[in-house]
């Protein structure tokens, strides 16, 4: 059961928003979850990639186009910014973050960097150290994605830079690296597209999204969601596209084994994010669930995706998809859905790289003061 609202639209003192006299007469419908709120956390953040989170609860935004990363602080915990800094400008593509042990990581095009103690030199942070030099970088672009493991090893991944190709390693996978050694490992290969991961709190396992090759029409072939059973299984890029899709242009190696995908997605819902939730704010039913954001299509006679879903695992398998909140507004995407994060006080994070917005997803119940607060602002 879901619920809509609308957002309003508002004028900002010394600025002036231009919206569309369409928008301005029909209101711009997100619809929720029941006894979900969303809140929009912070605005007017560029293309929002994805996301880290500081020790003191410091929001990281990264982006792609845009070249710069932002801080943002809730100071007084009201579930909205209310400081925010530049911690770097003219980056090349810094989609990729994570933060450990005080430390912010940077992936750029060919190399990673660090920002040390960076949440108490937020106002003055300096540059960044470079830690690792050994991203394949120009000419050819991917989109990156990384997180710090269990282990302690910084795992990233390398998207394909073409929509479909025999890539040359690194690309198309993911890799392990030790910050101290230097040395890395190859976890997973053949992967078209992934800027989500993440591992299972119930047994430390690492799921990945990844995302089908374009024009093959508007149901093929089905985006894929992924686990690692075996380190440096290959996934089937690109000879196979999720379980039983052959790819014209490439015929697959006799002697390749390719790894099915647990769990097929629609074709084009793109999804570029996935979290499990680890908070305690949610019901029962969501604890250590996996959500997705849906990027949704763009080469797609209708659109399709657009949305936050949570997949039901139960026995290391997805056994329901359900979705949590929609940004489709029949056929208007109000937002795009990028990156999820879980927030310190239980709720989620989610980037839009659409309007370069963050809302924030809470269990509001039924109390009057929370339902309040989903009736949300547009600032653009």
């Amino acid at each position: 059961m879901s619920c809509r609202f609308s957002l309003a639209l508002i004028t900002l003192v010394a600025s002036i928003i231009s919206v569309a006299a369409k928008a301005e007469s029909q209101p711009i419908m997100i619809t929720v979850t029941k006894g979900f709120g969303l809140s929009l956390y912070a605005s007017d953040l560029g293309d929002a990639k994805q996301m880290a989170l500081g020790d003191k609860g410091t929001l990281f935004v990264g982006t792609h186009k845009s070249g710069e990363i932002q801080a943002l602080v809730d100071s007084n915990a009201d579930g909205r910014v209310d400081k925010r800094y530049v911690v770097a400008k003219g980056l090349e593509y810094p989609e990729a973050l994570a933060f450990h042990n005080g430390d912010l990581y940077v992936a750029e095009e060919e190399r990673i960097i660090r920002y040390v103690d960076i949440e108490n030199r937020l106002r003055r942070p300096g540059r960044g150290k470079e830690v690792y030099d050994r991203l394949p970088g120009k000419p050819n672009k991917s989109h990156r994605a990384m997180h710090f493991g269990p282990d302690g090893r910084l795992y990233v991944a390398i998207g394909a830079p073409c929509n479909v190709c025999e890539p040359q390693a690194p690309f198309g996978s993911i890799i392990a690296i030790d910050i101290d050694t230097g040395s890395s490992e190859q976890i997973a290969t053949g992967v078209r597209h992934v800027t989500g991961f993440d591992w299972s709190p119930v047994d430390d396992k690492l799921w990945f999204a990844d995302l089908g090759r374009n024009w093959m029409g508007d149901r093929l072939p089905p985006d894929e969601i992924n686990r690692v059973d075996s380190v440096g299984a290959h996934y089937g890029f690109p000879y196979i596209h999720a379980t039983t899709v052959l790819e014209p242009a490439y015929e697959k190696p006799k002697s390749l084994k390719a790894i099915p995908p647990v769990f097929e997605l629609p074709a084009h819902v793109a999804p570029m994010g996935l979290a499990f939730y680890r908070g305690m704010q949610f019901p029962d039913k969501y604890h250590d669930q996996m959500f997705v954001a849906e990027n949704g299509s763009w080469n797609r006679s209708s659109k399709i995706g657009y949305q936050v879903t949570m997949l039901t695992i139960e026995d290391n398998e997805i056994t329901n998809r359900q979705t949590v909140v929609s940004f489709l507004d029949g056929e208007f995407p109000v937002a795009r859905p990028y990156g999820l994060l879980n927030s310190p006080d239980g709720a989620m994070y989610i980037s839009d790289d659409l309007k370069g917005n963050v809302y924030r997803l809470f269990y509001k119940g039924n109390t009057a003061e929370e339902s309040e607060a989903s009736e949300q602002q547009d600032q653009n």
